[in-house]
């Protein structure tokens, strides 16, 4: 039997529009895609995840989530400035962008691109929309049971099975 409500371990279909508080639109699945995603497997920022349980297939609602149960408080000790010469030559850096790099244990690290000071780019470990609250329009469209692959995964796979 299919679930009919959003709880732990439910693959969930929704769209979904994200503004910040100054009144901009930072994402919005609304006229494309949805997003599909594993319920409880921290898939989506914590504070929206916990407030989309026990919702049904066909709300519609909206979520305020404090900073701190989104992409966290902004930690300025965070903030690097590194050389230009440190990126490849035909780099198209620009403020927001995110890229990987490797820390001296050997751990992959999400790096942002904060400031572009003439031959220096101001780098960041906090996510962009760090230390803002984030607002939410959500629509369930589907709620089912996942399968035990994805389970065992942690993550929804696509039409027919493991897309990776």
């Amino acid at each position: 039997m299919q679930p009919t409500t959003i709880a732990a371990d439910a693959v969930v279909t929704i769209h979904y529009q994200l503004t910040l508080d100054d009144g901009s639109i930072a994402d919005s699945s609304f006229g494309g895609e949805p997003l599909t995603y594993l319920h409880g497997h921290g898939n989506l920022v914590p504070g929206l995840e916990r407030q989309m349980v026990g919702k049904a297939v066909g709300a519609k609602f909206d979520a305020a989530v404090a900073a701190a149960d989104g992409y966290g408080e902004y930690d300025p000790d965070a903030d690097r400035t590194v050389p230009r010469s440190a990126f490849p030559k035909n780099a198209q850096l620009s403020p927001g962008m995110g890229f990987h790099t490797e820390d001296e244990q050997g751990h992959v690290v999400p790096l942002f691109v904060r400031e572009i000071k003439g031959d220096e780019v101001v780098v960041t470990t906090n996510h962009p929309l760090a230390g803002q609250r984030l607002n939410f329009t959500i629509e369930v469209l589907k709620v089912r049971k996942a399968t035990k692959e994805e389970l065992s995964h942690g993550h929804v796979h696509g039409p027919g099975g493991h897309h990776h």
